[in-house]
């Protein structure tokens, strides 16, 4: 599969799924702890308690179309290792995984996606900087790594 090539062609399936997903969680999630309304205030969330954290299991949600999945493996974002992943408003974390360090990267990803406006808007741009650059030196991965070393104390 050449990622690069198929993206628009995959987009509106990953779009949709992730929109679903995340209407899931919005609805059975946990809402952010006192702290970590705190994280999300100083990583420049706008609407916190719009928030919600799915714990789930060892692993993050998949799709269950095998070519999305097989895309989203391949591209580095849901595979094995992976314990988080933010979908809107909605952070999924693995198990005995919810630090200060991982929620403040999960909630910078959240800030990125109310500064497009929707998972229909976020989620092009940075799937086309994960397949352009890869997912380390994607600049939104960058970001949001930047806030986690700072454990959502404040700016990077």
């Amino acid at each position: 599969m050449d990622l690069r090539r198929d993206l628009l062609r995959l987009l509106p399936g990953a779009i949709a799924w992730a929109e679903a997903r995340q209407k899931v969680a919005l609805h059975d999630g946990e809402r952010l702890t006192g702290d970590e309304e705190r994280i999300a205030r100083a990583v420049g969330v706008t609407r916190p308690e719009l928030v919600r954290i799915e714990m789930v299991g060892d692993r993050l949600p998949m799709p269950d179309d095998p070519v999305l999945k097989a895309a989203a493996v391949e591209a580095g974002l849901l595979g094995p290792g992976m314990v988080g992943l933010t979908l809107g408003h909605a952070i999924f974390i693995c198990r005995g995984h919810r630090t200060a360090r991982l929620v403040a990267h999960e909630l910078r990803h959240v800030y990125q996606y109310e500064q497009y406006g929707s998972i229909a808007a976020f989620l092009p741009a940075y799937l086309a900087q994960v397949l352009e650059v890869g997912y380390e030196d994607a600049p939104l991965e960058q970001d949001a790594r930047a806030f986690e070393r700072a454990t959502g104390a404040g700016a990077p």
